[in-house]
């Protein structure tokens, strides 16, 4: 039996401290200071979304389709000007991120292709 991206994090527990110090990082590195600008000033809400994104798209429960429905990520996304350097910034956090919170190497690798895959997806601006 395969072993989930969520089991592989720490289930719950691995998936909030990722998403906290996503945020963390996104509030507080200059560099990432565009993307900083497309959300609330309070990242709560955000932080709650992702976690609960982040629970289903790694395998674990589908928190994120119980509470708003399917994720439509480029379509929730359409109204924030993405282009190469926000998803740059974005990728800049995650890898942060990833690197903070997995020890294992390969898993980080993993998820971090696969984040890109979705960073690039979510790109709307030349």
């Amino acid at each position: 039996m395969d072993t989930t991206h969520y089991q592989r994090l720490g289930g719950e527990v691995g998936i909030r401290a990722l998403v906290t110090r996503f945020y963390e990082l996104m509030d507080t590195l200059p560099e990432t200071a565009e993307i900083r600008a497309m959300h609330a000033r309070n990242l709560k809400g955000s932080e709650a979304k992702l976690f609960d994104f982040l629970s289903g798209w790694t395998g674990g429960p589908p928190l994120y389709v119980e509470k708003h429905g399917h994720p439509r990520l480029r379509q929730r996304h359409m109204p924030f000007p993405i282009d190469g350097a926000a998803r740059d910034q974005w990728m800049l956090c995650m890898h942060r991120a990833l690197e903070d919170t997995v020890a294992d190497a390969a898993l980080r690798d993993e998820l971090e292709a696969a984040f890109r895959k979705v960073a690039d997806f979510m790109l709307n601006r030349g």
